[in-house]
C-alpha cells in the first residue's frame, strides 16, 4: 500500500515581511513544525512573492541544491560566481552550493510583483565545486502531458542537480488523466498544485495544496479541473 500526507494550502506556514509574503511547506525560518521538517530529501518548498522594487539581500548557502521557479515576474540574481542573470516565468533556475556560494535575488521591476517558487533538495554528494544554470522551458511541452523539468542527468532534459530527483511540471485540460511511474526504487513523489483541482489517485487536490506519495510504483493523476501542478520525486532516504 502507499503511504501519503496531505498538506492542505492552509496549513502551511506563513511570514509577511511586507516586502515579502512567503509560505512555507516545510519548517523554515521563523516556522518550525517538528512534523514537516522535510519529504525525503526534499528540505524547502517556499511560495514567494516579492514586492516592486525590493529582493533578497547577499546572503550564503552550502551543501544543498536550490531550484528557482518564477510563475509571475522577473527576478535578477547575482552570485559570488560572477553571474548576473534575470529569470522570468518559463525559466527554471539551478545552483549547487556546494562548498558556498553568496547570491542575492532581487526584483528590479517598480511597478510588478514577483511570484517563484524556492526549493531546496539536500544533495547526494557533499562539498561539490559551486554551480549554476538556467534554461527556458517550452510551455507546449507540459499541455497536457507532464514536461521533464530536472532530472540527475546532465544531459537529459531540463536542469540537473547532485541528487537522484526528477521534476515535471503538467498543464492539463479538465478530464486530461495521466499515470506517473516512478524512476526510482525508494523515491516518493511530493505533488504541488500550482493552480485548479487535480485528483492523485482517490485523493482530491485543491490549489497550493502538497501531497506526498511513496512506496509505490505509480499513480494516477487526474485534472478535475483545468489545471498546473509539480511534481517532484525524491529519494526518501538519503
Amino acid at each position: 500500500m502507499a503511504q501519503t500526507i496531505l498538506h492542505k494550502a492552509e496549513t502551511r506556514g506563513h511570514a509577511n515581511h511586507g516586502w515579502l509574503n512567503s509560505y512555507h511547506s516545510f519548517s523554515f525560518a521563523s516556522y518550525y513544525n517538528p512534523e514537516r521538517m522535510h519529504f525525503g530529501a526534499l528540505r524547502v518548498l517556499n511560495d514567494d512573492t516579492v514586492d516592486a522594487g525590493k529582493g533578497f539581500g547577499t546572503h550564503p548557502h552550502d551543501n544543498m541544491e536550490i531550484i528557482s521557479i518564477p510563475l509571475e515576474g522577473d527576478l535578477e540574481h547575482k552570485d559570488s560566481m560572477n553571474n548576473v542573470a534575470v529569470i522570468k516565468n518559463g525559466d527554471i533556475q539551478v545552483m549547487s552550493a556546494g562548498t558556498g556560494i553568496y547570491h542575492s535575488e532581487y526584483n528590479k521591476d517598480r511597478e510588478h510583483r514577483v511570484k517563484f517558487l524556492q526549493i531546496w533538495v539536500f544533495p547526494n554528494k557533499k562539498n561539490v565545486e559551486p554551480r549554476y544554470d538556467q534554461i527556458t522551458l517550452n510551455a507546449d511541452d507540459r499541455h497536457n502531458k507532464l514536461q521533464q523539468i530536472l532530472s540527475p542527468n546532465a544531459g537529459d532534459e531540463g536542469v540537473w542537480i547532485h541528487q537522484d530527483a526528477w521534476f515535471h511540471l503538467g498543464k492539463f485540460d479538465k478530464g486530461v488523466n495521466e499515470d506517473y511511474q516512478l524512476k526510482l526504487k525508494g523515491n516518493g513523489v511530493y505533488v504541488f498544485v500550482l493552480n485548479g483541482d487535480v485528483k492523485i489517485n482517490d485523493q482530491q487536490l485543491h490549489t497550493r495544496d502538497g501531497y506526498g506519495i511513496w512506496e509505490t510504483d505509480s499513480f494516477s493523476i487526474t485534472a478535475e479541473t483545468d489545471a498546473e501542478f509539480l511534481l517532484m520525486e525524491v529519494p526518501m532516504e538519503f
